[in-house]
């Protein structure tokens, strides 16, 4: 007797570990239809909701998500867990067309580098949105190494001053801050 598995649904697991996460409902209020591929330098694939260690995924990724090339898109990554009431914005770059993350517009540069605070795990997020036309963004200047102008960010009003109504694709892992780590930051010890 032959048995045939059900092929699995990529959608359908991002959707269940955003559920069991609980990015939905605290981050999003419906489910998005696409998959954000991430792979970080040293070949570390991220696979939705799988555990890393912090140190793997200090640099920039590479992003994948299905897009029209004559479109326009938004994509912004943050922290849920350090603890506050909003967001933590790590990376966020308007105006991509298509999946070209590299030549769209860098509103916030790309900064995973900060002190633990909170729980030792923290779910970090990345969403994908299409803009309807290419925008003019007027957000403030953030300085790459100032966490403060980076707290308290909230995606969906973010996601309302422009109009971008829902993610079209999601992705996250859960990173593990390795002991020690935090202090390293601090020092200097560690940079890119």
């Amino acid at each position: 007797m032959i048995v045939q598995c059900k092929p699995i649904d990529p959608v359908n697991t991002l959707n269940y570990l955003l559920k069991k996460h609980k990015i939905i409902p605290r981050l999003l209020k419906c489910k998005p239809r696409g998959v954000i591929d991430l792979l970080y330098p040293c070949n570390t694939e991220i696979k939705t909701g799988m555990q890393v260690i912090i140190s793997e995924v200090i640099k920039e990724p590479i992003i994948r998500y299905r897009a029209d090339p004559e479109k326009y898109y938004t994509l912004i990554m943050v922290d849920l867990d350090i603890p506050m009431k909003k967001d933590y914005l790590i990376w966020m770059v308007g105006n991509i067309q298509g999946c070209d993350v590299v030549p769209g517009q860098t509103l916030v540069p790309y900064n995973n580098l900060r002190g633990q605070e909170g729980d030792p795990v923290h779910r970090i997020v990345f969403l994908a949105y299409q803009q309807y036309l290419e925008l003019d963004f007027y957000e403030q200047d953030i300085p790459s190494p100032d966490p403060e102008s980076r707290a308290n960010f909230n995606c969906a009003e973010f996601a309302r001053k422009y109009a971008l109504g829902n993610p079209i694709a999601c992705n996250f892992f859960c990173a593990l801050w390795e002991w020690g780590w935090s202090s390293l930051f601090a020092s200097g010890e560690v940079g890119l």
